[in-house]
């Protein structure tokens, strides 16, 4: 796995969560987790990574119209973290 393309995408993934909006509660919690799963694998702390990967899974279900940059970085960061093993 490429560290340096996987550390790139996830700083854009953050950027990205920082502008999205208002949502409601349980995308909100969503969210959340989302950015604590991001900023956990930019500090390359431990991730428990079958929940991190269905995490990003439900946020491109749940985001894709609203927010499709977003969601298209995700995407691929669940991609990079699947081929590698993770």
């Amino acid at each position: 796995m490429n560290d340096k393309k996987l550390e790139t995408l996830l700083e854009q993934v953050h950027a990205e969560l920082q502008k999205v909006g208002k949502v409601d509660g349980d995308n909100l919690k969503l969210l959340q987790e989302l950015q604590q799963d991001v900023q956990g694998l930019i500090d390359k702390a431990e991730v428990e990574t079958p929940p991190v990967l269905a995490r990003m899974q439900k946020a491109v279900e749940r985001f894709e119209m609203d927010h499709p940059a977003l969601t298209a970085l995700i995407s691929e960061v669940s991609t990079v973290l699947s081929n590698a093993g993770i």
